[in-house]
């Protein structure tokens, strides 16, 4: 028997001795390793906070004790270890475990968490809400951060308020920045400890509280502290925005995490402890190219090689046709916040460096940004997820459509992502666009349409928004492509029993629906809308008037979407086949879309039942 198979819950964690714990953390790793190969999910990050999570829970009494994950893609451990082993086979998959930390899964989640720079705020009201509740009644906050989370605005928002509060929070800042990694060594390990033991803080405390606020001698010893960590700890400014700063330790030594730990835990006011962690950790590929096994689908685990894939993704072909036009045009420039891979923009990265801009995770700049590019005179590309943009609403208003900027927003991941669920799916965007004044929304049906789009997009020189799913390129065009021209539609098929009115990722499983229906002596027409706004107004009318039913058909929520958009236009009801207003759950991007009635079959017998009504 492992000792995993012994630890069902952090309770079962405490009975471990730290020589155990050692052995308890490869335990872990290899857990995560086995199960991600099969599942695909966040490895490098996952392997990278091992040890700190074993400390937390070694060291708190969760779920009394609240731990607030940043993204939570770190958090694999998190879950093994409360009470989920069990289960953590069915990782992404559907009616399994989440990928991210999930209040509905279990309540050693506190939050559901997938976006960026949120914990501080976060933990922060919690620290709140508490207050000063009996001690039968209290318990700790703690925040785990990486680096990434403070390119974020909101975390330094955080940051800034807690400080300010002094309340009891403790903040884990994980990070593997190899500049400071030379800090982490015996001198700066032991003035931690120092500064961390009871004796120690209790006599600082003692010293505070005994001589008066702005005396001499107390800025002295202040002073002398601050000046003794400066010589070897990078967390001066952590200081200035009035955190205790502790770190930064080697964040797979559990010898130095738990004692260091425990103490710092039982210090009042806001905290700061920085640890160094190394992503990928114990996983020899992943830590030779943690970026590619930051997000990763299924691997071999000898070889670390992902599986095959047979045709390219929208992604890709994105990626291709940018590289296309910015050969033509000197004038385009590239932004992604954070996500040079993810988007297709590294390739670019690689060749046009001096016009590339990684701003980080930091969405409403990146917006911000790339207004101001454009109105120098540039023809900014930002390639953002569909689930990221909604970070940048007010800049999308405010800084490029009220200033009717010629801004392209490459909108990935749009619609049903999948694996990632409720935090990723990337199902608002046409509703949270749609009244966007100056704002061009376009969606391709098939790889030649997105290519063709993102160029006349950029010879535009207006607002232009183009949304593409997390999916594969139809193996070949079922149709050939015509001119795009703003705001008209593609009239692919007429028939006189009813019309289908699609938008980007649905027209091709419309046309495969009105051939299940064919089969069955319906005959259906079908338009290519193309474009969300402007809509063809003149086209919808004209095929409105020949057809009993209309259906209109998006991969977004219902509510204030592309059918309301149509109904309003030809002004009349049309049955219309999206998502409800939910949150959608993680699962394949296949099984959701039928799950939805979606696919080809369940858009057939939606209609269907329609037209059997007559």
């Amino acid at each position: 028997m492992t000792l995993l198979e012994s630890v069902n819950s952090p309770q079962d964690l405490k009975k471990l001795s730290l020589e155990q714990l050692h052995q308890l953390s490869g335990e872990v790793r290899q857990r995560i390793i086995e199960v991600v190969s099969t599942t695909g999910g966040h490895l490098a990050s996952s392997l990278g906070a091992v040890e700190i999570i074993i400390a937390l829970h070694y060291c708190l009494d969760a779920p009394r004790d609240k731990i607030i994950f940043d993204v939570g893609h770190q958090a694999y451990a998190h879950k093994i270890l409360t009470e989920r082993n069990v289960r953590f086979d069915t990782l992404r998959q559907y009616g399994g475990l989440s990928g991210f930390p999930c209040r509905e899964e279990s309540a050693y989640d506190i939050f559901t968490t997938g976006h960026s720079s949120t914990a501080i705020s976060l933990a922060l009201g919690l620290a709140c809400a508490r207050g000063d509740k009996p001690a039968e009644e209290h318990f700790k906050v703690v925040a785990v951060i990486g680096d990434g989370s403070l390119s974020g605005g909101i975390c330094f928002e955080g940051l800034n308020n807690a400080g300010h509060l002094k309340k009891d929070i403790l903040v884990i800042l994980n990070t593997n920045e190899l500049s400071i990694a030379p800090n982490v060594g015996a001198l700066s390990n032991y003035l931690n400890k120092l500064i961390s033991l009871p004796l120690y803080n209790r006599f600082r405390e003692s010293l505070q509280a005994r001589l008066p606020k702005g005396s001499r001698l107390l800025k002295i010893a202040n002073k002398f502290e601050e000046g003794l960590k400066g010589l070897f700890v990078p967390g001066l400014f952590f200081e200035e925005l009035g955190f205790r700063y502790f770190g930064p330790l080697d964040g797979h030594n559990l010898d130095i995490l738990v004692p260091t730990l425990k103490n710092i835990l039982n210090i009042k006011g806001p905290r700061i402890l920085h640890v160094i962690t190394k992503k990928g950790k114990g996983y020899q590929p992943a830590e030779n190219d943690p970026v590619k096994f930051h997000g990763v689908g299924p691997f071999e685990i000898t070889t670390g090689e992902g599986l095959s894939k047979d045709s390219l993704t929208y992604t890709e072909v994105f990626s291709k046709k940018l590289l296309e036009l910015v050969e033509e045009n000197e004038k385009i420039v590239a932004i992604t916040a954070a996500m040079p891979e993810g988007t297709g923009l590294d390739k670019f990265r690689d060749l046009y460096p001096e016009r590339f801009f990684d701003v980080g995770i930091a969405e409403e700049h990146a917006v911000s940004f790339a207004a101001g590019l454009s109105a120098a005179g540039l023809k900014p590309v930002v390639a953002v997820y569909s689930t990221f943009l909604q970070r940048a609403y007010d800049q999308i208003i405010q800084d490029v459509a009220l200033q009717n900027l010629g801004v392209v927003f490459a909108i990935d991941r749009a619609g049903v992502v999948g694996e990632d669920g409720v935090t990723h799916q990337g199902i608002f965007d046409l509703t949270f666009l749609r009244g966007i004044p100056n704002l061009i929304v376009m969606a391709p049906k098939d790889g030649p349409e997105l290519e063709d789009m993102l160029e006349f997009a950029l010879n535009l020189n207006k607002p232009v928004a183009i949304r593409y799913p997390k999916d594969k390129i139809p193996n070949k065009s079922q149709f050939p492509n015509s001119k795009i021209e703003l705001g008209k539609s593609e009239l692919l098929k007429e028939r006189k029993d009813f019309a289908i009115v699609a938008l980007g990722s649905m027209v091709i499983p419309a046309l495969e629906a009105i051939k299940l229906l064919e089969k069955e002596g319906f005959s259906g027409g079908l338009i290519n809308s193309r474009f969300l706004k402007p809509l063809d107004v003149d086209l919808l009318k004209a095929i409105s008037a020949k057809s009993k039913f209309i259906f209109t058909l998006e991969e977004g929520i219902l509510d204030g979407g592309f059918g309301e958009a149509v109904c309003a236009a030809i002004d009349r009801q049309a049955i219309k086949i999206g998502l409800p207003c939910e949150f959608v759950t993680h699962g394949k991007r296949g099984l959701l879309l039928e799950k939805y009635g979606l696919d080809s079959k369940g858009i057939s017998a939606k209609i269907k039942q329609y037209l059997c009504q007559g």
